[in-house]
């Protein structure tokens, strides 16, 4: 009898957060991976995965979130992953919260870029998450957010 390849949801916005989760690729090495990120063209990056696509939104763009929201809601459902993992930002909180809802375990891993601070997104992640992380063992705390490394 097979055994079912444990799916994993990974989810980022463009730039450094997107350059960030392609780093951590070796740790789901064996897993069923799908990709979604704001970027279509970034699919060539990880090919032979699934990927989805986004609308990217902001605190500048909120009525872009109800986008955000059904297009991650429809990938997560599509999926219907064991894990979501994502490196931000603040569409990838929808991501979290449809994987909780869906059953998944959840790893929020706060951006390199956030070294005196947690990221507002990181913040909220922090209740929505099974797991938050910081890369910085500065802005580790009890219980969250760990330091378990830094991705760069």
């Amino acid at each position: 009898m097979a055994t079912r390849r444990v799916r994993v949801l990974a989810v980022a916005s463009g730039g450094g957060h997107w350059v960030q989760l392609l780093r951590l690729r070796p740790a789901w090495d064996g897993c069923d991976v799908a990709y979604a990120t704001v970027h279509p063209e970034a699919a060539a990056q990880v090919p032979g995965a699934r990927f989805f696509s986004f609308k990217d939104a902001s605190r500048k763009n909120k009525a872009s979130f109800a986008i955000v929201a059904l297009q991650l809601f429809r990938a997560v459902a599509t999926v219907r992953p064991d894990v979501v993992v994502t490196t931000g930002s603040a569409p990838a909180l929808f991501a979290i919260m449809f994987g909780r809802l869906f059953g998944a375990r959840t790893l929020w891993v706060d951006s390199i870029a956030n070294s005196e601070v947690m990221s507002s997104s990181g913040l909220r992640a922090r209740k929505l998450a099974h797991q938050c992380l910081t890369q910085w063992p500065e802005l580790a705390a009890d219980p969250v957010p760990k330091y378990w490394g830094a991705v760069l």
